[in-house]
This record gives structure tokens, sequence and C-alpha cells, in this order.
């Protein structure tokens, strides 16, 4: 449940940027930097100040990896689930992260981490790929997983 500062905050986003020519995106990306996610509250905001369906806006927050639409742990962990990534031993890879993580395999979260699913991340001659935090990982097994992981926990 959003707070009411929360509640006010978005929509004073979206009345901000709503007649900025394709504005739904910066809206969103708005959203989630004050709240760190796209609450299904917003939705509807959204939908009625631009004008669109509830599910034009749904379906932009479910096209693109980077919102998110729920809380997240402190660090952010996508692992590219997409064919070359694969190829190269992505799915072994979630396995471990979630594993280590502890979390459920369908983008688990704890305090601390989160890991997500993503279906490309660009670096395919070089994958499996992986990014924490939006810093982007080439060729990564288990061993380079824990130690980036590791990395990561110390300095946060």
């Amino acid at each position: 449940m959003l707070s009411e500062s929360n509640r006010e905050a978005i929509h004073g986003l979206v009345l901000a940027k709503k007649q900025m020519k394709g504005g739904l995106l910066p809206i969103l990306h708005d959203i989630q930097d004050l709240v760190g996610y796209i609450p299904e509250q917003s939705v509807a905001v959204i939908a009625k100040e631009l004008n669109l369906s509830r599910a034009e806006v749904h379906g932009v927050i479910t096209f693109y990896h980077y919102f998110r639409q729920a809380k997240t742990g402190k660090n952010i962990v996508q692992i590219c689930r997409a064919e070359a990534c694969r190829s190269m031993g992505s799915e072994s890879l979630w396995e471990h992260a979630c594993s280590r993580l502890k979390v459920d395999s369908d983008a688990g979260t704890d305090a601390e981490c989160s890991v997500h699913a993503v279906y490309c991340l660009g670096l395919c001659s070089s994958s499996p790929a992986m990014s924490i935090n939006d810093k982007v990982y080439a060729r990564v097994d288990a061993d380079k997983f824990d130690r980036l992981l590791a990395i990561t926990r110390t300095s946060t």
C-alpha cells in the first residue's frame, strides 16, 4: 500500500510530464526512482492522466526489464536468460544465483538482493552475462558470480 505522501508525489510526477511527447517512459523512470518500483496503484493514475488504458501502461511496464513491480532488495542482480547466454550456461548460473541468495527461482528477493531474469544485456558474444546494480559483467560462471556478489555486499 502506498503512503499518502508517495501517492501525492507520484501524481505530481505524472502531472509534471503528462504534456511531454512520449512522457510515459520518463514518468515510469521518475516513479521508480522515487519509490524503488512501479506500484500497481500508480497505473490507474498514469493511465487517466495520459489518456491511456491501464492495459497500455501495464504493457509498457512489463515489456521493459528495467521496470520493477515490487519492492526489491538493496542490490539488483539481473541474469540474462536469452538464447545466446543459455547456450553458454546461464541456466546453471541462474540456479546457482538463486541457491546462493536463497531465493525462489521466479525472480526472488531477500532483504539484501533481488535476482531477476532478463532477456538480453547486449553481451551475446561474451555470454553468459549478468548485471549487479546496472553494472554489466561478461563470461560469468558460479565462481565469478560469488566474487562479484562478495564485492557488492562489502561495498554497499
